[in-house]
């Protein structure tokens, strides 16, 4: 029976929120519990429908061993992840200046915006057959697709962080003397820099979702492939769930490094501390 993890998981979560842990412990356990009643509910949707299909949570911990087994998940990790990092990096290596062109200057605004607003409604998973032209079967196609998904989140998200800057600072900064590409340096970027973490967080969401929809039609390898490839393998849901939990994990953990950013003494100063 499922319903004592049930009690223990709610006794867990309402123990923390009434703060009688640590800080520390707190954002341990009250995930922990809001995760056991995810599994608890989702072993008790399985019991009560009845389903053959859908597997349970000990099917899927099985199929973890599958996985490790086979020898794929660290490769397909590994290959994912490769895909990822070089798009957003050349993505973040672009998108930041030429956000922070076009947030500041007028006329390039009034140039450029229009073109990235009418670009980045375009989902990147769109661009899957024109990459698999130019690119082929392989990295370079999935490389090109994180760019595309990453650069306009992080592009409009400085855009917007220059824009919103106080004009007070720029006057400030203006009255000692600061002028051209040290006012830049100085005032803007880091005025900005919250901002810009902000929008290297959606960029990075998006990024490791649209890699592993783009896997699943137009690539050999990778998470997105593993998935595709356990649907065909017997319909083996059981390995699907499984990599789906794994691609969750690898994204809380990207989310963990990115915020890291935020403790830089240079950006403390734009976020509340909780």
């Amino acid at each position: 029976m499922v319903w004592p993890f049930v009690v223990i998981a709610v006794a867990l979560v309402v123990h923390g929120v009434s703060r009688r842990w640590p800080d520390l412990v707190q954002q341990i356990v009250m995930p922990l519990g809001v995760a056991a009643i995810g599994v608890a509910l989702w072993q008790i949707g399985c019991d009560m429908s009845g389903t053959d299909i859908f597997p349970t949570p000990w099917d899927t911990v099985l199929a973890f061993g599958d996985i490790i087994e086979s020898d794929r998940l660290l490769g397909d990790s590994i290959a994912s992840l490769y895909r990822v990092t070089w798009g957003f990096v050349l993505a973040t290596m672009c998108a930041v200046p030429v956000g922070l062109v076009v947030g500041w200057s007028t006329r390039s605004f009034w140039a450029m915006n229009p073109i990235i607003q009418g670009l980045r409604p375009i989902s990147p998973i769109a661009w899957i057959p024109i990459a698999i032209l130019w690119f082929g079967i392989g990295d370079g196609a999935g490389v090109f697709l994180i760019f595309l998904s990453s650069f306009f989140p992080i592009c409009v998200g400085t855009m917007a962080g220059v824009r919103n800057i106080s004009l007070v600072h720029q006057r400030s900064a203006a009255n000692f003397g600061v002028h051209g590409f040290e006012l830049m340096r100085r005032v803007v970027l880091p005025g900005a820099m919250p901002q810009i973490i902000t929008s290297l967080r959606i960029a990075l969401g998006v990024a490791w979702l649209v890699i592993v929809a783009a896997e699943m039609v137009g690539m050999d390898s990778g998470l997105g492939y593993l998935i595709n490839d356990a649907r065909n393998m017997g319909s083996r849901y059981d390995l699907v769930v499984a990599t789906m939990i794994v691609i969750g994990l690898i994204g809380i953990v990207l989310d963990l490094l990115i915020r890291r950013l935020e403790t830089f003494e240079e950006v403390k100063w734009g976020y509340v501390k909780q």
